[in-house]
């Protein structure tokens, strides 16, 4: 990524520095459990895998760390400070970004100015609209969006609204990014190119956790895996410990392959 873009805020090593504490964080919809004392830290420059069967609870787990819910119980800090309650827009503020699963841009503005919008309200928000303007347009080019800049929204088809969502996200200067199974739908070429794009963005400083189900990719991508099953995390450790855990082969497929 070209420097002037500056998304990120490089401080430290991986592992040496806690950037997101997340603790005994519970969530309930009236009777049913979706998040049950959940733990996880993500250090400064790591990249953290978060998988498991759908239902599992990962994108609610997504919505808690950003504010879109409040948890019911446990706490959330980043990079020290407790933001366990705070707005979506705040929790933008102090740098935390995400994508969604279901992408929803502006359809009726250009993609150049769905990117401008993440500019404007992210951390750090640039001084006047021709820099706004400017590092839109960076972000764009970056994401392989640079030819679609003057299109409205509406006119991308799956794959380059996904990028667009990427870039979004981008534009508010994020220092821990969520990503919620940005890959899915993609062809082997292109999940080539997203693979290179998380790790170029990975590079720059931007911790991140990402929800796929693309196991090849999340685990290639992940230091750490932390797995969710029915709100619960059941296992964490290295893609290589994780894939031989007998309770995420249950979880997956009902049955110990062992018996």
């Amino acid at each position: 990524m070209e420097s002037q873009i500056s998304i990120a805020v490089d401080q430290g090593e991986a592992g040496q520095v806690s950037l997101l504490e997340i603790e005994g964080v519970s969530k309930w919809f009236g009777g049913l459990t979706v998040l049950s004392n959940i733990d996880l830290d993500v250090h400064e420059k790591e990249i953290v895998g978060l998988i498991g069967p759908n239902g599992s609870g990962k994108t609610t787990l997504f919505n808690t760390i950003t504010g879109s819910l409040t948890c019911d119980k446990g706490s959330i800090s980043f990079r020290g400070q407790d933001i366990t309650g705070f707005k979506p827009y705040q929790v933008c503020q102090k740098s935390i970004g995400r994508t969604f699963q279901l992408t929803k841009p502006f359809v009726r503005m250009t993609c150049l100015e769905n990117v401008m919008v993440g500019r404007s309200f992210g951390s750090d928000p640039p001084s006047g609209l021709k820099q706004t303007r400017r590092e839109a347009g960076e972000i764009l080019r970056f994401v392989g969006l640079e030819g679609k800049k003057d299109l409205l929204a509406s006119a991308l088809n799956l794959i380059e609204r996904k990028r667009l969502e990427l870039a979004r996200a981008l534009a508010t200067r994020p220092q821990l990014l969520l990503l919620d199974e940005i890959m899915a739908g993609l062809n082997p070429d292109e999940l080539k190119m997203a693979v290179n794009l998380i790790r170029q963005i990975n590079d720059s400083g931007v911790s991140m956790i990402i929800v796929e189900h693309v196991m090849k990719a999340v685990l290639g991508l992940s230091k750490r895996v932390v797995v969710l099953d029915a709100g619960r995390k059941i296992a964490e450790g290295t893609p290589h410990e994780v894939i031989q855990n007998e309770a995420v082969i249950r979880a997956y497929f009902g049955q110990d392959i062992h018996a």
